[in-house]
C-alpha cells in the first residue's frame, strides 16, 4: 500500500531538485518511478495515470490542485 519493491510511483513534477531527490527515495525503497511532464494537458495526464495505475502519485499542492479528480482512488504525496 505503498511504495516498496517493484510498486511504481508516478512523479508528476516540474524537472527540479525535487524530483531528483523523490526519483532516489523511490530507487532506495526499491520501487520504479515514471517521470510525467506536469505540462502536459490534463486528459494526458489521466490517461497515463490511468494505464499505469502507479501506488502512489508523488506531486506539488500547485499542480495537485490543477489536476484534482484525475486518478480517482490514487494515493497523492504532496512536496
Amino acid at each position: 500500500a505503498g511504495v516498496g519493491p517493484e510498486r511504481l510511483v508516478a512523479l508528476v513534477l516540474p524537472r527540479s531538485v525535487e524530483m531528483v531527490v523523490a526519483q532516489l527515495a523511490v530507487l532506495k525503497a526499491g520501487g520504479a518511478y515514471l517521470p510525467v511532464d506536469p505540462d502536459y494537458p490534463v486528459e494526458r495526464i489521466a490517461f497515463i495515470l490511468g494505464d499505469a495505475s502507479p501506488a502512489l502519485v508523488i506531486s506539488t499542492g500547485t499542480i495537485a490542485e490543477r489536476l484534482a479528480g484525475v486518478g480517482g482512488d490514487l494515493r497523492w504525496l504532496h512536496v
